[in-house]
């Protein structure tokens, strides 16, 4: 059996590996890495060979590891470490996938209240963990301006209530952490990404986030933005931030990844809205609150629609994809949601 894994920024690491249906029997280690010694990587293969078939990637990178500590002379690998060659092994024993191992529902804009999308992030993973949908990658679009804020942000630190009564904006809670979403019309591109868990088994939080935002990287570049990834959860430019992800992993083995990124907003707006608007605004690189903050717009010169479309060109040439829209049923206990969890101010105001 085979598995691969190309570190981000780094090298290839490959393994080829035979089991007995209970433990590996033996395993091959090669890549386009350095190691220093080189016969280290006789111990690394060797400290695969008789683990069992279904050992997690954290314990066979401890095992690697300690197997390396064991010899007297220190060891550098360069390049790569070894939870990347416990990853390549669980994907050769068929326990973690790669892009490649899936196959992606594509569900472009669809325009209805922002308080939909935020509940059919609730529903969606539930659908692909059942069977009844693929992986997702879908575009949100919305008629009506809303704050979204994180699971876990306070409603009185975030929101000046007084300008969002004035400017008709509501506030909903989402599940995923992180900040808050100023959304009107027009104004932000957001998708999200619905994945089994196994294509980021082995990867520690941040190291997920950038993962599942390898392709998007590239869908910027095709438009005229060189966009890099800033730990933890930040996507930005030379000109400041342009966006920011979220993410949730559910206990029956899918993850939701989704991102927002600024096309045109209306920081005087924000600023009023949002109590944290003026440190907002200079995250995105923009000093005065009479400035928009609209990287997207200003660096590709390009319409909003015209970007959404150029990314979901993008994702369905680098995956294999399927074009999906919502069934009548995922919109349906979306809309429940919507009444009985996501519109209450039990659920808004939990954290005060």
């Amino acid at each position: 059996m085979h598995g691969e894994f190309k570190v981000r920024g780094g090298k290839l690491v490959a393994v080829d590996i035979e089991t007995d249906d209970q433990v590996i029997t033996s395993a091959h280690v090669f890549g386009d890495f350095f190691l220093e010694p080189d016969d280290a990587l006789e111990d690394i293969s060797g400290a695969i060979v008789g683990q069992p078939v279904n050992v997690s990637a954290v314990a066979l990178s401890q095992a690697i590891r300690a197997r390396l500590d064991e010899r007297t002379e220190p060891v550098e690998l360069i390049g790569f470490d070894t939870d990347a060659v416990a990853i390549a092994v669980r994907r050769a024993l068929g326990r973690a996938t790669s892009w490649e191992d899936h196959e992606f529902d594509v569900i472009g804009p669809v325009t209805m209240a922002p308080i939909m999308h935020v509940a059919l992030d609730e529903v969606l993973p539930h659908e692909v963990a059942a069977g009844r949908r693929r992986p997702t990658f879908r575009i949100w679009d919305w008629d009506s301006p809303l704050v979204v804020i994180g699971s876990y942000q306070s409603v009185n630190n975030e929101i000046d209530p007084e300008g969002a009564t004035r400017h008709g904006i509501d506030v909903v809670r989402r599940i995923t952490g992180g900040g808050a979403m100023f959304m009107e019309p027009g104004n932000c591109i957001t998708y999200s990404l619905v994945v089994p868990a196994s294509l980021v088994e082995g990867l520690s939080y941040e190291q997920s986030y950038a993962y599942l935002d390898d392709w998007v990287m590239g869908a910027l570049a095709e438009i005229g933005v060189r966009a890099r990834y800033v730990p933890l959860n930040d996507i930005a430019s030379d000109q400041g931030k342009i966006g920011g992800a979220a993410q949730r992993r559910f206990v029956d083995g899918v993850v939701l990844h989704h991102v927002t990124t600024s096309y045109d907003i209306d920081a005087t707006k924000m600023g009023e809205v949002l109590r944290m608007g003026k440190e907002k605004l200079s995250d995105k690189g923009t000093r005065s609150a009479n400035k928009r903050v609209d990287p997207m717009r200003s660096q590709t010169g390009m319409a909003r629609d015209a970007i959404i479309e150029s990314f979901l060109t993008f994702f369905r040439a680098k995956y294999t994809t399927h074009d999906s829209t919502y069934t009548d049923d995922e919109l349906a206990k979306a809309k429940a949601l919507v009444e009985t969890k996501f519109s209450t101010p039990e659920w808004t105001n939990r954290v005060p």
